[in-house]
């Protein structure tokens, strides 16, 4: 399969994975096994909703088709911030505004939760505080100006607003025009962070298993999940593979889409050139519909991502490529060694808000089995949180759980063969807008 070839072959080069020590692995499922809760998928939402159901004295099984971390959340850009990745304008449309602001409310609770368990469970992730959000034109200034004020006004969360005159202050690149703040936000090391989860499932003693890709699974009052070398019984489900369950669930890989984006890492720079590019050391993001973001590194280095594949290919020169786009941001970053260029596939949903829900009953049996995807390249403490909202709906508690699976979603058009070009002449647009803007 071209998704499948073409992911590996982006995982190959990742700065994550030559920098975090993969010091526990677990066994495939063998044999027939039973258990309260089965999560199929071992990302930052599957071990944060395993976690939190061994809490509550769940036995709980986890199978991830490859290695723990393996997908998006070992590979993005760990940017954890505020919010979801569509406009709070769309919420309110579909929710209401006191539903949206309880929406927007849990995203910052998302935070929270994130700092929370990097602490309790001794996580060493490299965490550093601070996130800007940065235009590159006088009119996207305006506009984001405009996007904060109203942030502030009807959801009360305040970010510091940084006028043209003191850009230089916070980032020395001759790119940007002006921006906002947000010290609650952040960044990390996402595969340290998805591997000390990992290790605390275990220790929690929550049952991993890797290599163990689910092939098929039977709704009923006892779902079955298949995987190549046994079965799992399991009284509720919790798929949470996003774009790697494959066609598991077609009704679900319908509304969801893979889309590649694309990550460079400099060499190690001289720590005096690397503290001056954003001085205040917090992760950056652009404004475009097609983003730039970057931030610095625990060991001194630049990382940067950009470019977007809506149809799963990779671009051919992905360093070069990577290196440009660096550059044209931090100009004095030229002849600066590339020493890793990775990608992988988020999870884009059609509006862009995140996609939780059960799956439709059985004939005669309960609606147990839950599911979590379309976090749209914004899951990195998103992901802690649906974790949680899904174990709390597991115990008998979906009150927060369904605020989200109110939200209403639509496959992407065109079917399974056209919906990909479609994607591409349609994002066609947006850079096109990106660039006249």
């Amino acid at each position: 399969m071209p998704f499948v070839d073409t992911d590996d072959a982006l995982a190959r080069d990742s700065y994550y994975a030559a920098t975090a020590r993969r010091e526990h692995s677990w066994p495939a499922l063998q044999g027939d096994q039973a258990c309260d809760v089965a999560v199929v998928g071992g990302g930052l939402a599957g071990l944060s909703a395993a976690l939190d159901l061994r809490a509550r004295g769940f036995d709980v099984v986890l199978l991830e088709a490859r290695e723990v971390g393996f997908g998006a959340s070992g590979r993005n850009g760990g940017q954890a911030i505020h919010g979801l990745a569509c406009e709070p304008e769309l919420i309110e449309q579909q929710l209401g505004l006191d539903a949206a602001r309880r929406v927007f409310a849990m995203s910052v609770e998302a935070l929270d939760l994130l700092r929370e368990r990097i602490a309790r469970h001794g996580i060493a992730c490299d965490w550093r505080d601070g996130w800007l959000g940065l235009a590159t034109s006088a009119s996207k200034g305006r506009a984001l100006a405009t996007s904060a004020d109203r942030l502030e006004r009807v959801y009360g969360y305040a970010l510091e607003r940084i006028a043209p005159a003191q850009v230089g202050r916070w980032i020395a690149s001759p790119r940007f025009h002006s921006g906002v703040h947000d010290p609650r936000s952040g960044h990390l090391h996402p595969l340290k962070l998805t591997l000390g989860l990992a290790r605390a499932a275990h220790e929690a003693g929550v049952r991993l298993h890797e290599h163990s890709a689910v092939r098929s699974l039977a709704q009923g009052a006892q779902p079955l999940l298949r995987s190549d070398q046994g079965t799992l019984r399991a009284r509720q489900v919790l798929l949470a593979g996003n774009v790697y369950l494959g066609g598991l669930v077609p009704q679900l890989a319908a509304r969801i889409m893979p889309v590649g984006t694309f990550i460079a890492c400099t060499e190690a720079l001289d720590p005096a050139l690397a503290a001056s590019l954003v001085p205040g050391g917090q992760a950056v993001c652009d404004t475009n519909f097609v983003v730039d973001y970057f931030r610095p590194t625990a060991d001194h280095r630049l990382l940067y991502g950009g470019r977007v594949s809506y149809s799963t290919l990779a671009p051919a020169d992905l360093r070069r490529s990577m290196q440009s786009r660096l550059v044209r941001s931090f100009p004095q970053l030229a002849g600066t060694r590339i020493d890793f260029a990775w990608g992988g596939f988020v999870d884009i949903s059609m509006n862009r808000a995140p996609d939780f829900g059960r799956l439709p009953a059985a004939a005669g049996a309960p609606a147990n089995v839950y599911y979590l995807q379309g976090f749209s390249g914004h899951g990195l403490a998103l992901t802690g949180l649906a974790g949680r909202l899904v174990a709390e709906a597991m115990a008998g508690d979906a009150a927060r759980f369904d605020v989200f699976a109110r939200l209403r979603h639509r496959p992407f058009p065109g079917g399974p063969r056209l919906r990909t070009p479609a994607l591409v002449l349609g994002m066609a647009w947006y850079r096109l807008r990106d660039m006249l803007a």
